[in-house]
């Protein structure tokens, strides 16, 4: 079974545009380095926590060299959300404004490491599907799970949707 039902959001949408006009379409091809080179941001691993950092024209995100590459992989997009989509300093911002950056940083970080225009290749039936996403994509198997879990709860809600109307 493919993507039946399955109605992407409008932040999904722009991901996948971004990296389709970067002609990349194709897992293999969704290299973090050249991807923060197209932000002029540097990246660093340093052993502390991972985060965006900016100084004036400067800007760089900072991998922590404790976790698993798995693991950096998905807290670079967390950390690019940021440098393209936030603004302001969250330390300085209301409680509920940094939770809606967060949250935010969340979904882009499903939709940037699992891209819908190359997921939806796959077959949602395929037993072995979260292991081939964490393969081919380098990600999590829970970060797997969370984005199959997402897009079978918004396949629901739109099969239930059509019932409904």
């Amino acid at each position: 079974m493919k993507f039946p039902n399955y109605t992407t959001t409008a932040l999904e949408d722009w991901v996948s545009k971004w990296y389709k006009k970067h002609r990349i379409n194709y897992p293999k091809e969704m290299d973090i380095n050249k991807i923060a080179m197209r932000y002029d941001i540097f990246i660093h691993y340093k052993d502390m926590d991972s985060r965006y950092v900016r100084f004036g024209r400067y800007r760089e995100i900072v991998l922590n060299t404790k976790l698993t590459p798995p693991l950096q992989r998905e807290q670079f997009f967390h950390e690019i959300c940021h440098a393209i989509r936030h603004d302001g300093k969250q330390t300085m911002m209301p409680e509920a404004f940094r939770e809606l950056q967060e949250r935010d940083a969340w979904h882009f970080t499903l939709y940037a490491a699992l891209p819908y225009h190359m997921i939806k290749r796959y077959d949602l039936d395929d037993p072995e599907l979260l292991d081939r996403w964490a393969f081919d994509f380098k990600v999590s198997n829970e970060l797997c799970e969370e984005r199959l879990g997402q897009i079978k709860r918004r396949s629901d809600c739109t099969k239930l949707h059509h019932c409904i109307n």
